[in-house]
């Protein structure tokens, strides 16, 4: 492979100017496309289940979603006015905001969710000058619970698109069930199979294996895609004028907080893996800026909040390739593929089940890596422990009783109602309560 670096580059070690061949830039880009590209396939599918689209408007949601996520890449890729850090990172729709915006728009209709998406990214940006205040807040203890829960969480949403409406004929159908769990199966064969940048596209070859069983089975049933232009343009606000509601809006806003403290620990990854010193106090707000404005465009287009994603962080260290011009030519093909109608007219025609068993292998990944945050946390002593068991009980306890919360208020039930804003709200009251607390009993104790 032939590169040349800039001057800059070789006085810090940064490869992220890296000059790739163009022979060897695209098939680097799609081998990040391809690698992430399930994930936003699943939250339009899954957007579309809670607000129970059409399928023409399914292929808007996710031409828009990709365009977003081009639009993203691009930014990270490119400072324009601070809004990036200039770190090959791909943008995705945020799990826990997913989970969040569908509760949102359950409770009070898809305007008000989408004027959340509004509220939560523009307090994102208002706060981003008070980081170094913010990010103690949010030690690895809260991180991995609200990751652990975020996954158990999307897991019960995600079951939705394998069983379908509840009011549906075809409510669970055995065979619906069956197509997940051979996507699924399908997925962790290829993992176990295939071996470096190929392991990490298991997702998507899952998918599209889930895809050709269901055709030559009859398991499942593609969705007629209709005919139309080939360039697609979406459309603004397409549930109508966004409705700001504060109260509605609380979880997005806690959210947008604790992406903080995950921006952090993933602009530190990829700074190592890229050869740059990490400078979070520089990089971070630059990474959360990109966040907000993308997320600004989500909310006006009806998706909830895009955050940076460390999917692709793997690619970078198993290829060598550290240039942020492949990840900017990955935005350009994302926003082309968003663009070209045939492309978002196709993805939205899958077997919903099909998707529900490649985004159920997603979130539990990232479930488990919520479990790898803890095991990070020292939990020999009583305060972490018992801080990680209340805040698991205040996330979990709404998944796994979902009427826990009626007798509420309506805030009440909007701010618990997920879960994960409960789990988040628990770890850092708690752990900031009783760290202080230990430390001044300890200070005070007789030596």
């Amino acid at each position: 492979m032939t590169t040349t670096t800039d001057s800059s580059d070789e006085r810090t070690g940064d490869g992220t100017s890296e000059r790739v061949a163009p022979a060897r830039l695209l098939p680097l880009a799609v081998q990040h496309v391809l690698a992430m590209i399930a994930t936003p396939i699943s939250a339009a599918f899954m957007i579309s289940a809670g607000l129970g689209l059409s399928t023409a408007r399914t292929a808007s949601l996710l031409s828009a979603t990709l365009v977003l996520c081009g639009v993203g890449a691009l930014l990270q890729s490119f400072t324009v006015l601070r809004i990036g850090a200039k770190l090959p990172f791909l943008m995705l729709p945020g799990g826990a905001a997913l989970a969040i915006f569908l509760q949102i728009a359950k409770d009070h209709g898809a305007a008000t969710a989408s004027g959340s998406v509004l509220l939560a990214a523009l307090f994102l940006l208002l706060v981003l000058p008070a980081y170094r205040w913010i990010a103690p807040f949010f030690p690895p203890l809260v991180l991995g619970v609200s990751v652990l829960v975020i996954g158990v969480n999307m897991l019960k949403v995600t079951g939705g698109l394998v069983t379908g409406q509840s009011t549906s004929p075809d409510y669970a159908k055995p065979s619906a069930t069956a197509l997940a769990w051979i996507t699924v199966g399908c997925t962790a064969l290829f993992f176990l199979l295939l071996r470096g940048v190929w392991r990490q596209m298991s997702v998507l070859l899952g998918l599209v294996a889930g895809c050709a069983i269901a055709a030559l089975t009859g398991l499942g049933t593609f969705h007629k895609a209709a005919g139309g232009t080939v360039v697609a343009t979406p459309h603004p606000f397409p549930y109508g004028t966004p409705h700001l509601d504060l109260v509605a809006a609380l979880p997005l806003l806690i959210f947008a907080l604790a992406s903080l403290a995950e921006a952090t620990g993933q602009t530190v990854l990829n700074s190592e893996a890229v050869g740059r010193a990490p400078d979070p106090g520089r990089d971070v707000p630059r990474v959360a800026r990109a966040d907000a404005v993308v997320s600004l465009l989500g909310g006006a287009f009806g998706t909830t909040l895009l955050v940076t994603s460390s999917e692709n962080i793997g690619i970078v260290q198993l290829t060598g390739v550290r240039s942020r011009f492949v990840t900017a030519a990955a935005g350009v093909l994302l926003i082309l593929a968003g663009l070209f109608a045939p492309v978002s007219r196709l993805l939205a025609a899958l077997p919903a089940p099909v998707v529900g068993g490649a985004a159920l292998v997603i979130y539990a990944v990232i479930a488990v890596m919520g479990v790898q945050m803890l095991g990070r946390v020292d939990l020999s002593g009583q305060t972490n422990k018992i801080v990680l068991a209340l805040a698991l009980t205040a996330g979990l306890l709404p998944v796994v009783t979902p009427d826990l919360h009626q007798g509420l208020p309506q805030w009440g039930r909007t701010v618990f109602g997920t879960g994960v804003t409960a789990a988040v709200i628990a770890a850092v009251v708690l752990h900031a309560v009783f760290s202080r607390v230990t430390a001044h009993r300890d200070r005070a104790a007789p030596t």
